[in-house]
């Protein structure tokens, strides 16, 4: 499947960037800003059932993962430099990063695990049959949002296919990477949801840095943008070297 791509950026490294179920690239927009600003091509794609992307019969991380490669093959000239998703985007990402090989790749609070007992089943539960929340909720459940954010969370929910929730149905597709195949950054939520210390643990053992960011929740990077992009920058300078920020940038 053909999926949208927002475009954008003209430097000389690539930043393929994979959101998370129930939002759609829109949600990068600060990230894409910064990484343009760095030297980066950003490619942002929405997954199947998100955004402007066609709806699909049925839904899974390893189908969403042969959509973006299907995508990008035609607007890349070789392994991308970063391959960086989100949430469900982070599972898919690194089904993604098998195939493309990218110089480096960023999991933020990935959904390689999932709650089990009865944990599982009332948050499967609470995906299945919550109503889409409004303006006023969101800005309760997410405090620390920008009100940017709220107005694109409330678009890319408009927009959002819930059958995708069935994706989650058999949790055991939700499952870490077992081998490195580019340097890897976890960034955590403080306390996530998806991720157990016993995880994380486990990622750190076959190379991935893990870091944890105080004071955010699942949505890291609008929780606190200026500490994600720090995070991101300082790990990735060391990596694939990246142009002075432009004026007015962090």
């Amino acid at each position: 499947m053909q999926l949208a791509v927002r475009a954008s950026g003209s430097g000389p490294r690539t930043a393929v960037l994979v959101h998370g179920i129930m939002s759609d690239s829109r949600a990068w927009h600060r990230v894409t800003a910064e990484l343009e600003a760095h030297g980066f091509r950003v490619l942002a794609v929405d997954l199947a059932g998100h955004g402007r992307s066609p709806r699909a019969r049925r839904y899974s991380p390893a189908a969403w993962a042969d959509d973006v490669v299907e995508t990008l093959a035609p607007l890349l000239d070789g392994p991308p430099d970063v391959v960086m998703g989100h949430s469900l985007g982070a599972l898919v990402a690194s089904l993604v990063a098998d195939r493309l090989a990218p110089r480096a790749a960023i999991y933020v609070d990935p959904a390689f695990g999932f709650p089990t007992g009865l944990k599982g089943l009332a948050f499967k539960a609470f995906f299945a049959v919550a109503p889409r929340p409004g303006r006023s909720a969101l800005v309760k459940m997410n405090p620390k949002w920008h009100a940017d954010d709220v107005e694109i969370e409330l678009a890319t929910l408009r927009d959002w296919d819930r059958r995708t929730i069935l994706a989650f149905a058999d949790t055991r597709q939700l499952v870490p990477p077992t081998k490195l195949v580019a340097p890897s950054l976890v960034l955590l939520a403080e306390r996530s949801l998806l991720v157990t210390n016993a995880l994380a643990t486990g990622m750190r053992a076959i190379g991935m840095t893990v870091h944890t960011l105080p004071g955010t929740g699942h949505t890291v990077f609008r929780d606190d943008h200026p500490a994600f992009m720090h995070a991101v920058s300082d790990w990735l300078r060391a990596l694939v070297p990246v142009a002075p920020a432009a004026p007015g940038r962090a």
